[in-house]
């Protein structure tokens, strides 16, 4: 199967099953677009009809050339890897590798697009305690296997409402992870409300990563991003994360903001970032209830597939300008991954990572946490649930009918089971909307690498 588009300049061609990626001519694209379909002598007949110019031997040299790459496995590739999408997941079977710890069910931001209703996730308001957080350490760890590197999130809710559980949290997990053979990697996410010196400096020493919530403009971020009185928190906020990346010398971390109805013209907002200093960015689509006043309609999306190509412009000229920034979504190594055991299997939600509530209770991820039907089991008796976890198990991109067809299946990895399920009540159903975003910034991803690969 292979996927062909213009963007950029490029002529690009995409064999899906190894993942080539050819930057052809015009005569090459429309000779591959004909390859499959038509015998040899007919589509040198109508390339000869469109390019009068070129002499029918150099025709002929072009199509035999095309032959070639398919004989190396590098144009019309087999899909191989369907046999094998069970097999992989099966090797990892009752392993976990990550957890997202729910430390605050509260918080102290009342963000209207909220999918966690303002971090209760539809129940109560709670905190986790230092022995429920110590003791999911302890599952984790109990669970991992042969597993080196371990990966935990502090999460909300707003997660620095619980700071002293997760410090202390911290440095238990250090405390441990020589004698155990575990090296622990901590991620926090946050509003930037409750972010001081202290706050800076040990996440500093002790997170791999930190996420920053901030949606752009001033007047966009403070439309949902309010506090209980109604009062915008952009003004309290950019200042405390302008320090805090200044402090980690610009690395491991991320702005991430939700873009809605309010703002398909995003770019307007990672312009913004970019003003204040900030260039490791990520901007998602809101993902909400249908009728919801922050959902994207069909006009907003299509606004949304021409900001993402003006996007890839605009890193490719701060690349020309020696002002280089990231974007979450056009992450993409062409030659070195991700295996492919990521590429079929997905995320791992509800198998290699999970969520804990501040009850010590499990979920797949944390976007299923409050239905109860998704409920695993809990840190200490472990996963109960056995038929949902099978669930999560058997979910990877052959599972998902409408993704067989897909070009960029093995980029996507059939997609997110949260949304997917939330858009048609299945796991293994496909969130439309999403897919055809995906399939755009995959174009985009992919022509920002070839001009960096060709130093253009």
């Amino acid at each position: 199967m292979i996927h062909q588009y213009k963007l950029g300049g490029y002529n690009v061609v995409l064999d899906v099953c190894s993942g080539s990626v050819h930057v052809v001519d015009e005569v090459a694209y429309d000779i591959i677009g004909l390859f499959e379909h038509s015998a040899r002598e007919e589509i040198l007949k109508q390339m000869g009809e469109k390019y009068p110019q070129i002499d029918h031997q150099d025709l002929e040299e072009c199509y035999d050339q095309v032959v070639s790459l398919k004989e190396a496995g590098k144009l019309f590739a087999p899909d191989t890897f369907r046999s094998m999408a069970g097999k992989l997941k099966e090797k990892t079977a009752g392993v976990v590798k990550a957890l997202c710890l729910h430390v605050a069910h509260t918080c102290n931001l009342n963000c209207a697009y909220c999918f966690a209703s303002q971090g209760k996730y539809h129940g109560d308001r709670a905190v986790m305690s230092f022995e429920v957080g110590k003791r999911a350490l302890d599952f984790l760890i109990e669970n991992s296997g042969t597993r080196r590197n371990l990966e935990v999130d502090f999460f909300g809710g707003e997660p620095l409402m619980n700071f002293k559980v997760v410090q202390d949290l911290v440095a238990y997990a250090r405390s441990i992870e020589k004698e155990r053979g575990k090296n622990f990697r901590f991620t926090l996410t946050t509003n930037g409300v409750l972010v001081d010196e202290d706050v800076i400096e040990w996440a500093n020493r002790e997170c791999h990563n930190v996420v920053l919530s901030l949606d752009g403009r001033k007047e966009i971020h403070d439309r949902y991003r309010v506090d209980y009185a109604g009062n915008g928190s952009w003004e309290k906020i950019v200042p405390k994360f302008q320090n805090f990346v200044e402090a980690r010398e610009g690395k491991g971390y991320y702005m991430r903001g939700t873009f809605t109805h309010a703002n398909p013209d995003f770019l307007k907002d990672i312009q913004t970032m970019l003003d204040l200093g900030f260039n490791e960015l990520s901007m998602e689509p809101v993902v909400c209830a249908p009728g919801d006043p922050s959902e994207l309609t069909e006009e907003d999306l299509q606004v949304v597939m021409g900001q993402y190509e003006e996007l890839a412009e605009l890193m490719l000229q701060k690349d020309k300008e020696g002002k280089p920034f990231t974007f979450y979504h056009y992450m993409i190594d062409l030659t070195g991954g991700p295996c492919i055991y990521k590429r079929i299997s997905g995320c791992g939600s509800g198998t290699e990572y999970m969520a804990v509530t501040p009850w010590g209770d499990l979920y797949p991820c944390h976007q299923f946490v409050g239905d109860e039907k998704f409920r695993l089991g809990d840190i200490w008796e472990g996963v109960t649930n056995t038929a949902i976890q099978s669930e999560f198990a058997a979910c990877n991109v052959y599972a998902h009918e409408e993704c067989k067809d897909c070009w960029a299946r093995l980029y996507c990895s059939g997609g997110c089971a949260a949304n997917a399920y939330h858009a048609t009540g299945s796991v293994t159903g496909v969130y439309e909307k999403g897919c055809r975003l995906f399939r755009k910034r995959m174009e985009c991803a992919i022509m920002v690498a070839i001009a960096r690969a060709l130093g253009e």
